[in-house]
């Protein structure tokens, strides 16, 4: 990691957006085979929840590959760092307070294993 990158603390705090939102944020993440429906029930149960009030949002492995990640290929190096990639902008949807849908193939038990506080 570069020396000259420094954290800076958001002037709203996740906690603050939560209250405001009237609910906790967190990672749903949805994960299965090629053709197993994670698109499908991520898309649905976000209806859900939005219909409900709820701030919300899904990303989906495909979408994310026609931007954040159309750099990456299939190799096992490029699938662990689409995951990483993904797994941080989650993180920040829960920052912004939000419920964040995610429907990816994770091939890796060792990603799925990989737990990130929020």
């Amino acid at each position: 990691m570069a020396e000259n990158i420094v954290w800076h603390d958001a002037s709203v705090a996740k906690e603050e957006r939560q209250s405001r939102n009237q609910h906790k944020s967190c990672v749903l993440w949805f994960t299965g085979l090629s053709g197993s429906g994670k698109s499908t029930l991520a898309n649905a149960l976000d209806r859900k929840l939005f219909n409900d009030g709820l701030s919300t949002y899904v990303l989906d492995g495909d979408n994310v590959r026609h931007g954040l990640n159309n750099d990456l290929g299939f190799t096992d190096e490029d699938r662990q760092e689409n995951i990483r990639r993904i797994g941080e902008v989650a993180k920040l949807f829960v920052d912004a307070g939000s419920i964040v849908s995610t429907a990816f193939i994770s091939p890796f038990q060792s990603d799925r294993d990989t737990s990130v506080r929020y």
